[in-house]
């Protein structure tokens, strides 16, 4: 039977562990930043066009994907399932909050051809994808439910929740039963935790950030390391955006923080990386004062939109 495995970007090691003809790993990064528009995530998944900037074949690999003949890559993702004759879809999606948003995404796409929902199967990874090593996750038994239009429902409901302007949506969410999709809750409530506390104007990332330089910790490495803040919420780039905006606003809460990257090119990767490693952070008076709860970040420092 022909077996192919959606999952996020901590799923990359399933493509050495032989479990699918094809591992077809998600790169969208939707916990920060805009959302890209309805219309380009269409075509990230659909027939590859001299204008697209990027398709989701762009991340799988011919030589580990016996399924994907080379002159097929342009074609769109629920094509070549079907043209393959595909047997069975599992979707790979760990608990960390980006994951659970791109399994929501996906589902939501793919009620959009009801011919494929007898072959979805849901994987229940309670564990770190992105850790698990692949020779391990070769023999893993890895519990697996089988996805109804019920569950398409409810993804395409938190889906449009989270698309929406305003968190009201997905705060409502909290007290419903989302099925099968156990783990969505959970990365719910981090996400809105990372909206402003009432009363430091802070999310929760931003407060262990100063949580952190306040105990001592003032290099970005040991603040950017892997698991160093207890959460999985950000990667290393979109924590180094939050400690800019906690040190480059007109109230920081951070000093040290090397001023270089308040000009150089967000693209510039080696630039600013540099700039990071060069930075020894300490917290300014204001900064003590918020992390202590007698300032308002957000008071002084505005909120991008």
């Amino acid at each position: 039977m022909k077996r192919v495995i959606l999952t996020s970007s901590a799923g990359v090691g399933l493509a050495l562990a032989d479990r699918a003809d094809m591992v077809v790993p998600f790169i969208y990064r939707f916990v920060s930043g805009p959302l890209p528009t309805p219309h380009h995530l269409i075509d990230y998944l659909g027939a590859r066009w001299p204008s697209h900037e990027m398709h989701w074949s762009d991340c799988v690999r011919v030589d580990q994907s016996p399924l994907l003949r080379r002159q097929d890559r342009a074609g769109g993702l629920l094509w070549v399932c079907q043209t393959y004759g595909v047997d069975f879809i599992e979707l790979w999606f760990d608990p960390e909050p980006n994951s659970q948003l791109q399994l929501i995404w996906i589902l939501d796409y793919l009620r959009s051809e009801p011919s494929l929902t007898g072959s979805l199967r849901l994987r229940r990874v309670d564990f770190n994808l992105r850790e698990a090593d692949p020779s391990e996750l070769r023999h893993r038994d890895v519990r697996q439910v089988d996805i109804v239009e019920s569950d398409l429902g409810i993804a395409s409901m938190v889906w449009e929740a989270y698309r929406a302007p305003t968190p009201e949506l997905c705060a409502g969410l909290l007290g419903r039963p989302l099925g099968k999709l156990s783990f969505l809750k959970p990365a719910m409530e981090d996400l809105l935790a990372e909206l402003p506390s009432p009363a430091t104007g802070l999310g929760a990332t931003e407060t262990r950030l100063l949580e952190r330089i306040a105990s001592g910790h003032n290099r970005t490495d040991e603040l950017f390391r892997p698991g160093a803040l207890g959460t999985c919420m950000f990667d290393q780039w979109e924590l180094g955006a939050l400690l800019e905006g906690l040190a480059f606003g007109p109230a920081p809460a951070v000093a040290g923080l090397d001023s270089k990257l308040a000009t150089l090119d967000p693209d510039n990767a080696r630039g600013r990386n540099a700039a990071f490693r060069r930075s020894r952070l300490s917290l300014t008076e204001f900064g003590e004062a918020v992390l202590a709860g007698r300032e308002d970040f957000r008071r002084h420092n505005p909120i991008k939109r």
